[in-house]
Order: structure tokens, then C-alpha cells, then sequence
């Protein structure tokens, strides 16, 4: 701002009654220094002058918030839910982008080459077992590089840990559903994963109840593969166990360990050995 300018008298009421942007605040307090007129214009107030310098400094020091906060706010999450679960070390962009290059290549694979059927088996296989790592890794003194910071709210423990699978589980659900209608081969068996993921999830968990969280994680993809790959072999069927009568028993497993899991909840402790 030159010399030769004031600040005219709207913006200076406005600055009085702390209704500006803090970038417009910055403006015209850097030429409140240099300008005695408009300095004599402004109401000193010690306690208006504290209050001013207060409400700037907090919004200065305000950290923006993240895109994953920022969604989760406009889905109706409290702001301080929000930021924990934000702060969940598996959504970062290189988890995301894991899970969506898996599905995106799986599509590519499928589309571009004439292997569509086994194209489309390798994505039923892989992607159950894939939130799994990322729920295994959303909470813990192991992976978590703030977690001491979040032991202390009073939100740690069993409950920031179901939130936070919670979110994990419904990102990779909503990435590999948005890409699975691309896939070759009929409708209803693109989405023949989601049963087997909800099941293997609540299983996770349920797990964790008796051991680490990181060794449950394994235990339960080894276990997937191979009951998969054996149970193919043997009957001859690779869609075994997609079959309906495999689906409903995913669903009654899901809802069963959940409830498990819920009676058990205050043992869920994803570092410590049981």
C-alpha cells in the first residue's frame, strides 16, 4: 500500500469489528504501522487489541486441514473425529494408490488381453485380503508415528481403532466397487469380493482380540489363499468359493464375528501380545 492511501472508512470498520480475512488483517495492520492518521483512527482498546491479535494469530496457526479431514467433515463427522481418523497412517496416498492400481490394473489386464476370466478370478482372490494390511496398520506404537500423541485423547484404544478400520475398510470398498463394473465377465460376480472382505475384516478383528493385530493380518490372508487355491483345485470350480451358498456363509460369519468382536471389544489391542 503507498504512501498516499488510507484505509477507507467500510474496511476500517470492518477491521474494528475483526470481520476481515486474516491476508486483508495483515494488509492493513502493516499500514497501521507506517500511518499515523489511519492509526489514530482505530479504537485502542487494550482489550480489543488482544482480542484482534488472538482471533489472527489462531487463525494463522490453524493447520489446514487434510482432504481426507476435510470429506469426512462434509459427511457429518465431528471435527475432532475428523482429524483423528485423518491422521490414520494407512490413508495416505501411497496406501490409496496402492489399492487403486491393484483394481486399475486388474481392469486394464482384463480389457486389453483375452485372459478375462482369469483376470477377473485374480481380482476375486486379491481383493478381499487387500484392507486387511491397511486396517492391520491403522493403529499401533508400531506403525502409528503419533500414537503416543493419540494414546493420550480420550478416544484412544478400542474405539478410535474401529473407527479408524471402519474408514480404512469402507475407502477400499468404495475404490475397488467404482472400478469393479469395468471388469470382463457378468455383473454380479464383479462384486462377489465385497462378502468375503466384510468376513475376513470382522475375522481380522475378532483375531486381534487374542493376538497382535499384525500377526492376525497374515495369518488370515495365508489362510485365504490358500482355502481359495486348494478348495478350487479340488472341486475343479475356481468360483467355489464365490459361489450364493459361499456368499450367505460370508454374511452370517461377518455378522457373528462383529458381534464377537463387540463383546470383546475392550480386548482389541492391535500391539500388545495377549
Amino acid at each position: 500500500m503507498s504512501g498516499d492511501w488510507h484505509v477507507p472508512g467500510e474496511l476500517m470498520e470492518r477491521y474494528a469489528a475483526s470481520r476481515l480475512e486474516p491476508a486483508l488483517v495483515m494488509s492493513v495492520e502493516a499500514h497501521l504501522t507506517r500511518c499515523g492518521r489511519c492509526r489514530a483512527a482505530v479504537p485502542y482498546e487494550e482489550e480489543w487489541l488482544a482480542g484482534s491479535w488472538e482471533r489472527l494469530a489462531a487463525e494463522l496457526d490453524r493447520p489446514r486441514p487434510r482432504f481426507a479431514e476435510r470429506l469426512l467433515r462434509r459427511a457429518g463427522v465431528a471435527e475432532h473425529q475428523a482429524r483423528l481418523l485423518a491422521a490414520t497412517p494407512t490413508l495416505s496416498r501411497a496406501w490409496l494408490a496402492a489399492v487403486a492400481v491393484v483394481g486399475a490394473l486388474a481392469v486394464v489386464a482384463g480389457r486389453l488381453s483375452g485372459a478375462g476370466p482369469e483376470i477377473m478370478y485374480a481380482f476375486l482372490v486379491m481383493a478381499p485380503v487387500l484392507p486387511l494390511a491397511g486396517i492391520a496398520a491403522a493403529y499401533g506404537p508400531h506403525v502409528d508415528p503419533v500414537h503416543e500423541l493419540q494414546a493420550a485423547t480420550p478416544m484412544a484404544g478400542p474405539r478410535l481403532l474401529l473407527l479408524r478400520a471402519g474408514v480404512v475398510l469402507v475407502t477400499a470398498v468404495v475404490i475397488l466397487g467404482a472400478l469393479s463394473p469395468f471388469l470382463p465377465g457378468p455383473g454380479a460376480l464383479s462384486v462377489a469380493w465385497l462378502l468375503p472382505s466384510l468376513a475376513l475384516t470382522a475375522a481380522l478383528l475378532a483375531l486381534s482380540t487374542r493376538m497382535p493385530m499384525a500377526a492376525a493380518a497374515p495369518v488370515l490372508c495365508a489362510g485365504w489363499f490358500a482355502a481359495v487355491l486348494s478348495g478350487g483345485a479340488l472341486s475343479q470350480d475356481d468360483l467355489l468359493f464365490f459361489s450364493p451358498g459361499a456368499q450367505a456363509m460370508y454374511g452370517c460369519a461377518a455378522l457373528a464375528l462383529t458381534a464377537l468382536t463387540y463383546t470383546r471389544r475392550r480386548r482389541l489391542d492391535p500391539g500388545e501380545p495377549r
